[in-house]
Order: structure tokens, then sequence, then C-alpha cells
């Protein structure tokens, strides 16, 4: 007995024992596998990045969309067939997004959402502001979108937009600027020559020789607080404008220098793009964002001497390298002129000139009113201006066309006008219908002189066709008129008198020939 007593509380004890440790393996276990499945999911957790993409209408802002999504990979992957994002820009804020695949086109690296918007108009400025926060402020980039077919109206749009950028800004929380300010400092080093980071961000490799290069005269003097980049979209619209236009190589480098001189203040990049042609636009967007293939890293190279091929990377730029391009231009004074532009207050009095594709302007006044003096925006209007307007277009220029509300006038008076503008079209027309006739006639009298008689030969009497037609409008003249019907009715008044024509051809009967003689009556 006591030995089982004991046994039994051996037992008792060591399987008590066992069912304890065994519940702190477990939970040792299933904390381990939570940690794991945690670290895996936040592994494939697709890294978000933003684009804010203003400017540009709704189909030039599709055509940005198309030229950045576009793969050259394989195209019969079951990511490739599926549908693509629907695009919301024709009201107000627009959005959509789309994926970034590895050079194999396999793996997502990210996914972007794109905010699109065409109009600077302040009202706008609500909705732009949620989009800024600490979170996402280090993965944005916004797009400011240009169009080759008005490139006089350039610098008055970036000026609008980026005086509406600065609103918003302005409107932010502390956080939200303490965050741009650490992004802007770390933006001044990415992809500077000699630099210890790319473009991407990832750490550069120093060559030998190569030292890190200050910032120089007119660089970051106003940073947005956001990276920057500046897409000037339907290049091949340069031939059009040198063919239509006159322009020179001459005025095509004045536009590029004067934003190249305006984005080195902001630190941004520029680009030029064509539809039809493939270019570096996806390495630029996705390299100031962050994204970077593990298998294939596209080089990024500047290009400034091919006129539609335009590509200028954030801190490459300087002043000298602006001048060499085309000698006598003030770089200086052009600097100095847009932060006198930056320095207005938003909107602008009148700024329509960003929505009115007519605008000229005239002098020193835009719109009605007169320009800052010393203006970058007013210096480049009078040497880059529109040359396809007329007369007419240029002496409307100063006036509002682009108002939603149009007075009408009264109705009354509006007949009226209109009353009077058919009189003078009537007489008009009678005028000219007078004129045709006189000239007919005249014509008709040379051909009639050039060509002579017509002849014609008729049961073999020649005959005169003139003469002719003439006899028979005098004949038709006499049928119609009064004396031929009153010969008419004299005939039929005097009937003949029958018993004296009787009595007379019954005499020339009767009578009888003599022979030798003359016929005597019986």
């Amino acid at each position: 007995m006591t030995a089982n007593s004991n046994r039994f509380s051996t037992y008792t004890s060591t399987s008590v024992g066992t069912g304890t440790g065994s519940e702190g393996k477990k939970d040792d276990k299933k904390d381990m596998w939570s940690s794991m499945l945690d670290s895996v999911a936040s592994g494939k957790r697709l890294p978000e990045k933003n684009l804010l993409v203003l400017g540009g209408s709704v189909d030039s802002q599709r055509e940005f969309l198309e030229g950045l999504s576009r793969t050259e990979g394989r195209k019969n992957l079951d990511r490739n067939d599926q549908k693509i994002p629907p695009i919301a820009n024709s009201f107000a804020l627009g959005y959509t997004y789309y994926n970034v695949l590895d050079a194999d086109q396999e793996d997502i690296l990210a996914r972007i959402s794109l905010y699109l918007l065409t109009s600077p108009a302040p009202t706008f400025t609500s909705l732009i502001k949620p989009l800024l926060t600490p979170q996402s402020i280090p993965n944005t980039l916004i797009v400011i979108l240009l169009d080759w077919s008005q490139p006089w109206l350039w610098m008055r749009q970036l000026r609008e937009w980026l005086l509406l950028l600065r609103t918003v800004i302005m409107s932010l929380s502390l956080e939200c600027k303490e965050t741009m300010e650490e992004v802007m400092n770390s933006w001044r080093d990415r992809g500077r020559t000699g630099g210890s980071v790319n473009l991407d961000g990832t750490g550069a490799v120093a060559n030998e020789g190569d030292v890190a290069l200050p910032l120089g005269p007119g660089e970051w003097e106003d940073a947005l607080g956001l990276p920057l980049c500046v897409v000037c979209q339907n290049s091949e619209r340069i031939d059009y404008l040198e063919k239509t236009q006159a322009w020179k190589e001459e005025k095509f480098d004045l536009v590029l220098q004067y934003l190249r001189t305006i984005l080195l203040r902001h630190g941004a990049s520029l680009i030029y793009t064509t539809p039809s042609m493939a270019s570096p636009l996806q390495t630029l967007v996705h390299a100031s964002l962050g994204i970077r293939s593990l298998l294939k890293r596209a080089p990024l190279k500047p290009n400034v001497i091919d006129r539609d091929k335009i590509v200028v990377p954030p801190n490459w730029d300087s002043w000298g390298k602006i001048r060499v391009l085309r000698d006598g231009f003030d770089v200086e004074q052009v600097s100095e002129g847009w932060s006198i532009d930056l320095d207005q207050p938003f909107p602008t009095p009148k700024s329509e000139a960003a929505k009115n594709p007519n605008h000229q302007p005239n002098g020193g006044e835009t719109n009605g009113t007169t320009s800052s003096e010393g203006s970058a925006v007013a210096l480049y209007e009078e040497q880059v201006q529109d040359n396809s307007l007329d007369a007419l277009q240029l002496a409307q220029g100063n006036q509002d066309t682009s108002r939603l509300e149009v007075p009408s006038a009264d109705t009354q008076q509006f007949l009226a006008n209109q009353l009077e503008r058919l009189d003078q079209q009537k007489k008009a027309d009678e005028k000219a219908g007078k004129d045709n006739m006189s000239a007919q006639g005249v014509t008709d009298d040379m051909i009639s002189d050039h060509i002579g008689p017509v002849q014609f030969n008729m049961g073999g009497i020649q005959v005169d066709a003139d003469d002719m037609v003439q006899r028979l409008k005098e004949r038709q003249t006499y049928e119609n008129s009064p004396e031929f019907h009153l010969d008419d009715e004299a005939q039929l008044e005097d009937p003949p008198d029958t018993d004296t024509l009787a009595k007379f051809f019954g005499n020339l009967m009767n009578r009888k020939p003599t022979p030798g003689g003359p016929v005597t009556k019986t």
C-alpha cells in the first residue's frame, strides 16, 4: 500500500510539473510564431509614395501617368493583365494610383498615389492641406506640368502654383514644418557631385578626385519644404514653333535659361517629354521618391544639349552652367526678379493670364495692372511672346474674357442692332447685285464684239442669227401690242360681200376667147 501510495504521489507530482512546463513552451512558441508572422507581414507591406501633380489639363495629366507607369518588360504576366485603375481628375482634386514593378516585372517595389489638380484656385488649398502630414511629407514629390503649346505663359503659371503651395505650407502645423525642414536638409546633398548620397537616397561611392561642392549662388534660396520636379510636355512642338513663329535657337535657349535659373532657387529638377518617345521621366520621379530596384539601376544623365530631350537633375545645375548655354543672359537679374514675384500676395490681382491663352503683355502692364519693378515674369513675357496673335487680339489682350458671368445687352437694344445690321447687309447685297448685272452686260457686249455676227445655213439660205433673233423679238412685241388686236377686231366686224365675189368669179367663167382677138363677154 505504501509503495502504491508513493508511486501515485510521484506520478501526480511529475504529471503536474510536466504539464506546467509544456504550457510555458507552448506560450513561447506562440509568441515566436506571432513575431515571425508580424515580421513577414511588415516586410510585404508596400511602401506608400505620394505624387502631387499640379497644372496641365485632364488629358495632359493622363499622358503624364501613361508615361510614368509605362513598363517595357514581359507583357504576359497576370499582374499586367489586370485592369488599370481609373483616373478621376475631371473635377477639383483628382486621384489615382499605380504599382511600381521591379525590373523583372514580378515584384512590386512601391505603390504611388497621385493627387491631381488642374487649377491654382485659392479654394483648393483646403484640399491639399490634409495630404501633407508628418508621415507623408518624407514620401511626397510635387510635379508641375507645363505644355510647349504655350511656353509664353510658363513663368506666370509657375508663380501661381508656387504661391499656392506657399499658402498651404504656411498653414501647416509646427510638426509638419519641422519635418519639412529635415527633408530639405537631406535633399541639399542628394545627387550632388562628390556627395555621399545618391538621388535615390542610397549611399554614393566617392571616386578619386571627387570633392563635395558647397552650395553655389542662387541655389536653395527659396526651398519649398518638399522636392519639386517640373515636366514640360509635348516637346515635339518645338519644331512647330520654329516653323510657324520663326523661333530660333536663341529663343529656345532663353526659355531654358529662365527655367533653370528659377528652379535652381528651389532645388528642383527639370525634364522635357514627348508622348511618342521614351524619356528618363520614370527614372527621375522614382529616384526622387526613393524607389530603387535591386536588380537593375537605370542611370540618370543630365542633358542640356538636345533641345527636345532636356534633363536637369536636382543639385546638378549652377549659374556657371546656365551662363555657358548662351551669352548675354543676366542670371542674377532673373533670380532676384523671381524673389520679387514670390513676395506678391496670393491670389495675384487679375491673374487670368494663366487661364487666358490669348493673353499678351504690353510693356510693364500685365492684365491691366502694373507689374512689380524687376519682376522676372514681366521680363520673361517681354522677351517670349506669342507671335501668332493678330492686331485685334493684341488690342483686346487687356480685356478680361475669362469671367464666369457675362453681362447681357437689353433685348430691344440687341434687336435694334440686329435690324440695323440686316439693313446694311441688304443694301450691300443689292449694290453687289447691280454691279454684277452691269458687269455681266459689259461682258456680253465685249464677247459679241469679239466674236462677230453668227450665221448659219437654213435650207440653202444663209441666215444671220442676230437678225433672226431681232425679228422674232419684234414680231413678239407686235403681237403683244394693242394695234395687232385692233386689226383682228376690224376684220371680224366687216365680213367680205359674198354676192359680189360670186358675180365676179361667174363673169370670169362665162368669158369666151375669140380667134385673134380678146375675150368677149357673151
